[in-house]
């Protein structure tokens, strides 16, 4: 039976590389390799071309091509015969393949080097199964079991319940997280939160790894997540160690060549150093970027075409419940500070803050930064000097030396976020929520605050 382009999806992912033969006008032949033969429709592909000048001519002087292409988890192989219809320099088509080699770019330091040059439409003449590739004889993979319109609706049902019960931001974060792993099996994922002002996104809950990682900064334009922040738009990747050794390759031709000036530090992937599938997802609601949610696998084929377009829709669900508990609490700050709280009898702690730098370290180690740190160090100076315990969201809100955003200032999130920094970091130092819109700064010793210029 003749294979059928709509049934040979899980070829077109990426995660092994595809053959393309042309042949010149004088019938002299070239086989290259490509990034990404893209489904396009029941009877095309496109082709990306970047740096194959030699298949650009060849296709050009004379458009038949042929593919080879590979199923990555039965091994079959496949070829299909092509006649180059057009290239496409912009549209939903180039920005969807566009999207996948920037990421790459960015991943590899070089952003703005390796990108689309163009998407090469390629009307499919014809396709076959290579016959003998295999030995029929020995055992194949058993086909993964498919998801379905029930795990669809199983998902939007238990994230959609988890998002209205949610009581505060904590809980839905981890709540979340949790329902991707039941229901998806995505063992692995974190939200970053976006702090535009400071051009970076921080990583405020995590899901599945050994260390949570809470606090760690991404720029906005770099990596996979930053990418997603910076453009809004969802990416998936697949095949992430071939993409990356491809990028690498063409980084080491690019540094051989002299042509080094645009290059810029490789940028770690986050979470799993060997992750072969990742999908990064906007959280956006109207023209408000809140965050990014990234998933990620060991299985090259963890993220298919539909979890993409699934997830953006529990995406959505998850920045408007964000907003929702992100609203501004009316409870009015106490009259007349708290009383003196009893002798310390716990260790010391040493807290330095860097003005030119709004980083707080704590016994000589990094805590945090920016506008949390702004916050911690109002609760320490307050603390330490009227023996103030419990503080309001509101009264921080008023604060304008915080630097806060007069609206959707995103306060219970930076909360969180200084609230696990102080339990991975500084054990004992303690935020806890006392009732909605209140909290107490719990610290067992004494405290020395000091403040200076970071050097």
């Amino acid at each position: 039976m003749t294979p059928r382009l709509p049934d040979l999806m899980r070829c077109f992912q990426g995660i092994i590389p595809t053959a393309l033969a042309t042949c010149s006008a004088d019938g002299i032949p070239n086989v290259t390799y490509i990034s990404q033969l893209h489904y396009v429709g029941p009877a095309q592909l496109a082709i990306s071309c970047q740096f194959f000048n030699k298949t650009k001519r060849n296709l050009e002087d004379n458009p038949y091509a042929s593919v080879e292409f590979w199923d990555p988890v039965t091994f079959r192989a496949y070829r299909a015969g092509l006649r180059y219809v057009r290239s496409e320099h912009s549209g939903p088509l180039f920005e969807t393949m566009a999207h996948r080699i920037e990421v790459i770019g960015s991943h590899t330091g070089m952003a703005g080097v390796f990108k689309l040059r163009s998407a090469d439409v390629c009307d499919v003449l014809w396709v076959e199964e290579v016959e003998g590739f295999l030995d029929e004889s020995a055992d194949l993979p058993e086909e993964p079991i498919a998801d379905g319109p029930m795990t669809e609706f199983r998902a939007l049902s238990l994230v959609s319940a988890r998002v209205n019960r949610a009581h505060d931001l904590e809980s839905l974060y981890r709540d979340v997280l949790d329902a991707l792993e039941e229901v998806f099996r995505f063992r692995h994922s974190i939200v970053f939160l976006a702090d535009e002002k400071a051009g970076t996104l921080v990583a405020i809950a995590s899901h599945g790894y050994g260390e949570s990682g809470i606090g760690a900064e991404v720029r906005m334009g770099e990596g996979l997540v930053g990418y997603v922040a910076a453009k809004r738009v969802p990416v998936r990747l697949s095949g992430m160690d071939q993409l990356l050794r491809y990028g690498r390759a063409v980084r080491a031709r690019v540094e051989v060549a002299g042509d080094a000036s645009g290059l810029t530090a490789e940028i770690p992937l986050p979470g799993l150093p060997d992750a072969e599938s990742q999908l990064a997802l906007p959280l956006v609601l109207e023209d408000r970027l809140l965050g990014v949610l990234a998933i990620e696998s060991r299985n090259p084929l963890a993220c298919a075409e539909w979890h993409e377009a699934f997830l953006s829709v529990l995406a959505n669900q998850i920045a408007i419940g964000i907003d929702r508990l992100s609203e501004a609490d009316e409870e009015p700050a106490p009259s007349e500070p708290c009383p003196t709280p009893a002798p310390p009898q716990g260790p010391s702690r040493a807290f330095v803050y860097f003005r030119n730098d709004d980083c707080i370290f704590v016994d000589g180690e990094y805590l945090i930064r920016n506008v949390p740190a702004k916050i911690l160090w109002k609760l320490l100076n307050e603390h330490v000097k009227t023996g103030r315990r419990e503080f309001t969201n509101r009264e921080l809100r008023l604060d304008t030396s915080l630097g806060l955003p007069a609206v959707k200032d995103n306060l219970e999130s930076r909360l969180i976020l200084l609230k696990k920094r102080l339990e991975e970091r500084c054990f004992g130092v303690r935020i806890v929520p006392v009732r909605r819109g209140r909290f107490a700064l719990e610290i067992p010793g004494a405290v020395a605050l000091e403040e200076r210029e970071k050097g």
